[in-house]
């Protein structure tokens, strides 16, 4: 069972509506006790970076989940704020990270490549992804995925990266390190090549 964290941050409907769509048991997860069956977990995450953070270590759902995925091995896959909350920190906000995949949240704004573009990041954007990424798997074109972002994740170890993309600058888009993956686009609204992405995780 996919079991989609619901901390009070993110569109669980989109997802539950894709994951029904694409005929794979998915359900929120508003507490630990709905965390019991679940074989993968879905980090949603919009907004500012602190607001996200400090819902879901007020939740009470942080603990149960990092026992999850750093005792059970049960993969999880962030997205959008949901992955920036993987990292450290962020340029965004002063609370830290999970620390899940050590890297930090940069501002567009701040880097020279591209503070003379529009903020946010928004629109389909095309992806280059590194050979071999298990999201990926039989993918037959170029992907495209939508963005909603001012931030983005700057991963410690490229061997991380599964995925970057371009606007100003080259920037991390997927990250993946064994089971814990994140992604900045939302799948959960990128037509086919998001639907492929999350059957992708669900069969990991």
């Amino acid at each position: 069972m996919i079991r989609i964290v619901d901390y009070g941050v993110g569109n669980i409907q989109a997802f539950m509506t894709m994951f029904k769509r694409l005929g794979i048991p998915a359900e929120r997860a508003h507490g630990p006790a709905d965390l019991a069956d679940a074989t993968r977990l879905i980090l949603p995450g919009v907004g500012a970076f602190d607001h996200a953070m400090q819902r879901f270590n007020q939740s009470g759902l942080r603990e149960p989940v990092e026992a999850m995925v750093h005792g059970r091995q049960v993969p999880v896959l962030g997205v959008c704020v949901g992955m920036q909350m993987l990292g450290t920190g962020s340029e965004e906000g002063t609370l830290p990270g999970l620390n899940w995949i050590p890297g930090r949240v940069r501002a567009f704004a701040t880097t020279p490549e591209a503070q003379h573009l529009p903020m946010p990041h928004m629109g389909w954007n095309d992806l280059s992804v590194k050979p071999g990424s298990v999201l990926f798997r039989g993918f037959d074109a170029a992907p495209r995925f939508y963005f909603l972002h001012s931030y983005y994740f700057a991963c410690d170890d490229k061997a991380h990266v599964a995925a970057t993309a371009e606007y100003g600058l080259h920037f991390d888009c997927v990250v993946s390190a064994g089971h814990i993956h994140g992604v900045q686009c939302h799948p959960e609204k990128s037509h086919h090549f998001g639907a492929q992405l999350l059957q992708n995780f669900a069969e990991l």
